[in-house]
């Protein structure tokens, strides 16, 4: 039906990439660290859980 959709151990592993790309967006914010950093981690995390919202899952 779906020729692109996501494994769920890939969408896993997407999730926990998001999840410490905003981990370590808190600590740059809260140290008040560089702003390219801010940047990047929060774009990281906030594209891949756009992509997880929108891609479908496999059915097993």
């Amino acid at each position: 039906m779906n020729d692109f959709a996501l494994t769920p151990l890939f969408a896993t592993i997407l999730f926990v990439a998001a999840c410490l790309a905003g981990y370590k967006y808190r600590r740059v914010w809260k140290a008040e660290g560089p702003r390219w950093q801010l940047w990047v981690f929060g774009l990281f995390a906030g594209v891949v859980l756009l992509f997880l919202g929108l891609v479908p899952m496999a059915e097993q």
